[in-house]
């Protein structure tokens, strides 16, 4: 039998965020406010979301005690926002793992230079300037191997679109409209030009 040449090389990057989309979470605090957080580890199946945080992360306790959220999905033009939150955390006093590299901000959203409005369903605030945000509710917060993150499924009640993004007379959003921005091994993308389309397509073009 004939095998192909093998010129892979072993490596062992440091992080595996190979091409991901990024997400902002918006969540509640305990006094009522507003947490606003960038990651990177989120995917979906059917109305279900999936979140990857780190276990000591101040969203992470957010969801354990209150478990309203909204996935709010930036476009590539908003990497600079998503960016100046990236060094903020909500938890006050820092906590010790995130010394010197990250200061507390109790205003995200300002300090983003995003814009909070109202969710209909769920208690912290869509981020307007989204151009896709799911209003959604923890199901389960289930902690990691390892305990260092922790896996959070949560059921998406509401979807919000900008209307310039949905096929019209449709509920599908048109992949040729919308563009995620992608989180591609610590360095921001959006997506290139349409190669095809799958067989399940709704949206052929």
């Amino acid at each position: 039998m004939n095998t192909a040449t093998d010129e892979h090389v072993v490596i062992d990057p440091k992080i595996l965020y190979f091409g991901t989309p990024v997400v902002l979470l918006s969540t509640e605090n305990a006094d009522g406010s507003a947490n606003l957080a960038p990651m990177s580890s989120a995917w979906a199946l059917g109305h279900v979301v999936v979140l990857g945080l780190s276990a000591a992360s101040h969203t992470a306790a957010n969801l354990r005690a209150r478990r309203d959220v909204v996935v709010n999905l930036p476009g590539p033009e908003q990497w600079r926002a998503v960016e100046r939150l990236a060094p903020l955390t909500g938890a006050d006093p820092v906590p010790a793992h995130k010394r010197g590299a990250f200061r507390h901000e109790p205003d995200k959203f300002a300090a983003a230079r995003l814009r909070p409005v109202d969710s209909d369903l769920v208690r912290p605030p869509r981020v307007a300037d989204c151009p896709i945000a799911l209003e959604a509710r923890v199901a389960e917060v289930g902690e990691g191997w390892g305990g260092g993150f922790v896996v959070v499924q949560a059921e998406v009640l509401r979807v919000h679109c900008d209307p310039r993004l949905v096929v019209p007379g449709t509920q599908h959003v048109d992949p040729g409209a919308w563009s995620p921005l992608i989180y591609n091994f610590r360095h921001y993308f959006g997506l290139g030009p349409e190669l095809g389309h799958s067989f399940r397509s709704e949206t052929p073009r």
